[in-house]
């Protein structure tokens, strides 16, 4: 049997291709999978299918993904993707997958990011819930055993294998011991740990992370962090709710509190059209020297475009800001900041399998590394669910198969057990979700968006002080469930997740991508290479393999006239 622990797209899709090979497995996730975050993307997944530019190949995909990572990408597993994203939209299609289409019935594929040619497939603005549905029903069809509302703890390891995992139902508080061969890994990225982020509560908090250091596995390239240029301010539980880049792709205006275009500062050729990275430094610098709103962020004014543009072309938007705050934004101009979006480093995979330092464990999706580098291209995390879902899926089915014998671990099963007994029992004066602020804060203060060693050792230091006060916390479950033990185990992961991000970061002595040094303003070529982070031997530089020819010979300046750049 393989468990696959968490339920979005790219478990989802893996429990799939376990399901067709025959293999039994399980999937559980820590919220209903109807709500997981891959239905909250909205632009759209790529493909070289040429529908629309017959030029387009995956050799030109590989390049666009690796010129954008800022050379940090791993090329194999660049080219692992795009080779097999054709193949993914064919997945999707065979489950039933409804994609927008021409007149003549081919799949239609917009411009999206630094893409040389139209190879983004999309199904409206909600393309990443249609994904997430579709799965779902091909789930169903299979049969496919999926537990919501389970909250795994730990992974049980014996001799460098996994053996399974131990959680807990978040309703009754029952624990589950679920013995597997293999276990894949699905549970998201870590931005939830700063104080404006896309994700929404209690998701995203590093749990990926954690499970799997605490497994014996490694970390790459953590402190690689998309922000996303304009996240919501308020109110305070919707914080960083993303305002779509299609606001600022269909006109809209950035503006300072002095009431100044600001863009002209920063990018006077693409203005507000300009790549994501910049936006989010230019308005984090407008901000940061005094010019943002009392609240701390800029405007983004859509007011003057024609009120039939904004409702057809805008209407999550306009809904949103309505329903959050009021806000009409065909009169009034929508309050922005920076916001944490998407994890690009992540759990320390081999290229050809996703395959981990422990045997039987696979990470994939957000939760992996080795695909998206300093910046990911718009549309590529969608298409790399598909594609290492399916990999994956059937590298832990081999696996599974080749065992002869299924160990068991009474210690591992042991620790877990005492892990959640000793916090049930823990009757400190620290709040868990205080706790928990205080990490969002330190992490928002000191590893934004532009960094400096002196702010990143002050994190450090805020940090420690942090993970001490852990050790007096006071957890009380209640009569609406156990929300709160959950939200204890959220936190030793966001401070394991913040630990690696400050640490890599420090390390990153360059500007390279989305990660902004002030005091290394400038890419540095002897640090084209991933940093590799545990808590045991700290960080390690890994060198990153050559670019093939094919390839590298693609990988020219993309014309962005026109066009929104993510």
């Amino acid at each position: 049997m393989v468990l696959v622990i968490g339920t979005g797209g790219a478990g989802l899709r893996a429990a799939i291709e376990l399901a067709e090979a025959g293999v039994d497995v399980l999937a559980v996730g820590k919220r209903p999978k109807e709500d997981a975050h891959t239905a909250l993307a909205a632009g759209g997944i790529n493909a070289a299918l040429g529908t629309m530019d017959p030029e387009d190949s995956w050799q030109q995909h590989a390049a666009d993904t690796l010129k954008e990572s800022y050379l940090l990408a791993d090329p194999r597993t660049v080219e692992l993707v795009t080779q097999g994203a054709a193949r993914g939209i064919g997945d999707l299609e065979r489950y039933g997958m409804a994609f927008a289409r021409e007149e003549d019935g081919r799949i239609s594929q917009r411009f999206f990011g630094a893409h040389k040619f139209r190879r983004t497939a999309f199904s409206g603005d909600y393309t990443g819930l249609e994904i997430q549905r579709t799965l779902i029903r091909r789930a169903d069809q299979l049969k496919v055993p999926v537990l919501d509302g389970v909250y795994i703890t730990r992974l049980l390891v014996h001799d460098g294998a996994v053996l399974g995992a131990y959680g807990f139902d978040l309703t009754n508080g029952t624990r589950y011991v679920i013995h597997a061969d293999a276990v894949i890994l699905a549970a998201g990225g870590h931005t939830r740990i700063w104080r404006r982020t896309s994700s929404r509560r209690d998701e995203n908090t590093g749990d990926s992370f954690r499970l799997a250091v605490e497994a014996g596995a490694r970390l790459r390239d953590p402190e690689l962090v998309q922000f996303h240029p304009s996240g919501i301010i308020e109110p305070e539980n919707a914080a960083g709710t993303l305002v779509s880049e299609a606001a600022r792709g269909e006109g809209g205006i950035l503006r300072n509190a002095l009431g100044e275009r600001f863009m002209n500062r920063y990018d006077p050729v693409r203005m507000e059209l300009s790549t994501r990275d910049r936006v989010a430094l230019a308005s984090y610098t407008e901000i940061k020297e005094g010019r943002g709103t009392p609240k701390g962020g800029v405007w983004l004014d859509v007011s003057h475009l024609p009120r039939q543009t904004i409702m057809t072309r805008l209407p999550r938007v306009y809904q949103t800001l309505l329903d959050l705050q009021m806000l009409d934004i065909t009169r009034e101009p929508i309050e922005i900041a920076p916001t944490a979006h998407y994890s690009m480093g992540g759990v320390w995979v081999r290229h050809e399998d996703h395959s981990t330092d422990v045997r039987g464990l696979y990470a994939i999706g957000e939760a992996s590394s080795g695909l998206h580098g300093a910046n990911r291209l718009g549309g590529n995390s969608l298409i790399e669910l598909l594609v290492f879902g399916r990999i994956t899926g059937q590298a832990a089915a081999a696996y599974s198969q080749s065992l002869t014998a299924q160990p068991r671990s009474a210690s591992a099963i042991a620790h877990a057990r005492s892990e959640i007994d000793d916090l049930l029992e823990a009757d400190g004066p620290e709040n868990v979700r205080a706790l928990q602020r205080a990490i969002r804060n330190t992490m928002t203060e000191h590893a934004g968006v532009v960094r400096d060693e002196q702010s990143i050792r002050a994190g450090l230091a805020e940090l420690a002080v942090i993970e001490k006060r852990m050790e007096d916390v006071g957890v009380h479950p209640d009569i609406a469930g156990f929300q709160d033990l959950a939200h204890a185990f959220d936190l030793k992961s966001a401070a394991l997740s913040a630990r690696a991000t400050l640490e890599a970061a420090l390390e990153r002595r360059e500007t390279r991508g989305c990660h902004n040094r002030s005091d290394y303003p400038h890419l540095d070529p002897a640090q084209q290479v991933n940093l590799v982070w545990s808590p045991t031997t700290g960080i390690t530089r890994e060198s990153i393999p050559a670019i093939p020819d094919e390839i590298s010979s693609l990988m020219a300046e993309v014309s962005t006239d026109g066009k929104l750049v993510e």
